[in-house]
């Protein structure tokens, strides 16, 4: 189980502190799907970064599986089994993919499952597996072996922050497949951050982030109609009634 408590993240504007995301707390069960969605710049990114240690938390914990991992750094969080999928993935200028997911699995893998795990997220291996990650490789290219690299190794929790973005529709259709399967199948926790609507109805439960703060946070069935304006009363908005939230795209 993944638990986070009071999660704050402060920065310094102008000479003034600024609260980018504040008292944020949720938990995610094991084999759980979690989205977190809502308004862009509302903070859910800077939420996958806290809790993969890229950022540091200016109050609040973070618990896997009972321990407090909030002073780890991020090789430590990733050796804890947390995994994470950046929305903007980095280039590694003379690193093939190849061996990038030998890097990332943690140990040498045969050619046919890493021709499996690039299959999984719509790529062909043929073509890329001697191919370097660097800037000749367009963003979705990208994002696709950034994706492949967290398959690659069985993690407690598994983040990935926007996998929709930059993808072609034919690829997206395969990686909602992948998803799908480890969902089914309870190999690992899934938290996903996302604005697209197929992604947010597979979740068992989902968080709406807006202006840094939890807005709502309930299983899908409660939190689905008023998302996406289904004609129910919704009363989940910290108490507040209301019948939708305004981010079907995550535009508002």
């Amino acid at each position: 189980m993944l638990k986070v408590c009071n999660l704050t993240y402060e920065v310094m504007e102008s000479g003034k502190k600024v609260t980018i995301v504040k008292d944020i707390s949720f938990t995610v069960d094991d084999g759980e799907m979690l989205v977190i969605t809502g308004p862009n710049g509302g903070g859910k990114s800077t939420v996958a970064k806290l809790l993969m240690g890229v950022l540091p938390a200016a109050e609040g914990k973070i618990f896997l599986d009972g321990k407090d991992i909030t002073g780890m750094n991020v090789d430590e969080r990733a050796n804890a089994g947390i995994g994470y999928a950046f929305q903007q993935p980095p280039v590694f200028k003379g690193m093939t993919i190849r061996r990038l997911l030998n890097l990332a699995a943690g140990k040498e893998l045969p050619e046919h499952i890493c021709c499996g795990l690039l299959s999984s997220v719509g790529m062909c291996a043929g073509e890329y597996l001697d191919r370097e990650v660097d800037a000749s490789l367009s963003g979705g290219e990208r994002k696709r072996v950034e994706i492949a690299t967290v398959l690659a190794k069985k993690h407690k929790v598994c983040i990935f922050d926007e996998p929709e973005a930059g993808i072609d529709l034919w690829s997206f259709s395969m990686l909602v497949d992948e998803f799908g399967k480890i969902h089914r199948e309870k190999k690992e926790t899934l938290l996903l951050i996302s604005h697209q609507e197929k992604i947010i109805r597979m979740a068992d439960r989902i968080l709406v982030i807006r202006n840094g703060a939890v807005d709502a946070c309930g299983s899908a069935k409660e939190i689905l109609p008023a998302l996406f304006g289904e004609g129910r009363e919704c009363t989940c908005m910290n108490g507040k009634g209301g019948s939708g939230y305004g981010i079907g795209c995550g535009n508002k």
